[in-house]
């Protein structure tokens, strides 16, 4: 019975997915799309005004503050192609009726759409988070090592097209490595020299006019800021315009820069990467509708057929998912130790290995319940989750060793009784030792069980910033509590009765 209880459990276990954390629904959004290298500042100051507006529009938006491109800092390496817009949300209250952030994320996705705009809504502490350990922005990235840039690019394309149609996908974008656009300015030193002109007099012209040059500074009490000089916009937005640039030579000629250099748009790394010593490029994937475990395992799949990788190239797996991958290595040997550290515990109390296994062959039991609570409340395996295992593993002992310790005193009851009598003990009466026993202990078992499962029930059922963590510990405690209780108060004390009934033989 209990073996078909037990598998009768398990039927939900592959139909869980698996992840690192559940995604936390902060309160806030975060719309982080990526664009093409090479795009301009006016276009993309243009793109982020488009996209605000767009996203203000809807009802469920408070504020909203874009930001493209860098800071004048070192800890912020964004690149003019990666937008952040911070999307401060509404009270929930204030809501349309039935409307969720899942739903939000969907609409504001069919709403903001443009021509090489790879969108990705996100949540602003945790993405953070995973770009300052992965680089990766997306729940699963892939990063492609190689030694040529471009061909690193050309395996991101290939990406591309290979994993849009992977069920889950939402959206899939691999930076253009090689895709950058740089001005030029190819100084022909046999025709500088004409005019007297070295490498470094051509140079000066070009830095003062494009970067400008700190010609003085003005003091405005305890204040100074420095007074820049350089050629208006006009003058510099183009290749032909800074081919025109002014040049005077020492003899007190005027000639043009096109004169002493070719002014050209040459292709180019937008950005380097590299992690051991190898150059990298990434590729960032958004999913929607499955877990990370489920959707990597197909994107694996498909990607090892149809991906042909040429030699000297690799991939590899990041993003959440590869938080994921530590996870499940730390908890394959955490969870065998736990479980390792109670039977210790157990014998040194009972000094019996039958009495051991009795109480150790109710944690798969406890675990039916657990496992159809999530199922049922459509969790993933999770860290949040293994917790949550670990610490029903301690109660679901704790409640098998109460109901242990009484039965073996009942048995012993019978056995001092029957020596007193000199009398043998007989089936009958062991039956009746250990239904008495077990009686005992309905009360206490069904207390603590209830206990727990009272103080659960509101993190189980909470909601705000955090809840989905706290709710994953809580579900296999909660489900694992009711099937604990209904099979220790009915398996234990049969295989105990088993057990005893063959020793009386």
């Amino acid at each position: 019975m209990a073996l078909v209880i037990f598998f009768i459990g398990m039927w939900p276990l592959d139909k869980i997915g698996s992840e690192f954390i559940p995604p936390l629904d902060e309160g806030d959004l975060m719309y982080m799309p990526t664009t093409y290298p090479g795009i301009s500042i006016g276009k993309a100051r243009e793109l982020l005004q488009q996209t605000d507006k767009l996203i203000k529009t809807v009802p469920e938006v408070k504020t909203v503050f874009g930001k493209v491109g860098r800071a004048e800092t070192a800890t912020d390496p964004a690149p003019l192609t990666m937008i952040e817009t911070f999307i401060q949300l509404k009270p929930h209250s204030e809501w349309r009726e039935g409307m969720t952030t899942e739903k939000l994320k969907k609409e504001l996705d069919q709403l903001v759409k443009f021509p090489g705009v790879t969108n990705a809504w996100v949540m602003p502490i945790k993405t953070r988070i995973d770009m300052l350990a992965t680089g990766i922005k997306t729940p699963v990235g892939i990063k492609i090592s190689g030694p040529k840039l471009t061909e690193i690019q050309k395996i991101g394309k290939q990406l591309e097209e290979i994993l849009k149609d992977v069920p889950g996908t939402a959206s899939v974008y691999s930076e253009r490595v090689a895709g950058g656009r740089y001005i030029k300015v190819d100084i022909q030193r046999v025709k500088a020299a004409r005019y007297g002109l070295n490498i470094a007099d051509v140079q000066q012209v070009v830095a003062t006019a494009i970067g400008g040059m700190n010609v003085t500074q003005t003091v405005e009490g305890l204040e100074r800021y420095p007074v820049n000089v350089r050629y208006p916009q006009d003058y510099r937005n183009s290749p032909e315009q800074l081919a025109m640039l002014p040049i005077v030579t020492p003899r007190g000629e005027r000639i043009a820069l096109s004169d002493v250099a070719n002014v050209f748009v040459e292709d180019g790394p937008p950005g380097i990467k590299s992690e051991n010593a190898r150059l990298n490029g990434w590729s960032f994937i958004d999913i929607e509708g499955v877990d990370v475990g489920t959707y990597v395992v197909e994107a694996q799949r498909v990607v090892n057929q149809e991906l042909k990788l040429p030699p000297g190239y690799s991939i590899g797996w990041s993003g959440q998912y590869e938080y994921m991958v530590r996870a499940k290595a730390k908890l394959a040997y955490v969870v065998p130790l736990t479980l390792f550290i109670i039977v210790v515990l157990l014998f040194i109390n009972f000094r019996n290995f039958v009495e051991v296994g009795i109480i150790m062959g109710t944690l798969p039991l406890a675990m039916v319940g657990s496992i159809w609570l999530m199922y049922l409340q459509d969790y993933n395996f999770s860290v949040a989750v293994g917790v949550g295992f670990i610490a029903l593993a301690g109660v679901s002992v704790e409640i098998g060793v109460i109901m242990l310790v009484y039965l073996n005193q009942s048995y012993q009851e019978l056995l001092d009784t029957c020596r007193k009598q000199n009398i043998e003990p007989t089936i009958p009466l062991l039956s009746e030792a250990v239904l008495h026993g077990a009686g005992l202990r309905v009360r206490p078992v069904m207390m603590t069980a209830a206990a727990i499962v009272a103080g659960l029930l509101p993190i189980l059922l909470g909601t705000g910033t955090g809840s989905e963590v706290m709710s994953r510990i809580a579900a296999p405690m909660v489900g694992g509590m009711v099937s604990s209780v209904i099979l220790t108060l009915l398996v234990v004390p049969a295989v105990y009765y088993i057990w005893r009934r063959h020793a009386l033989k």
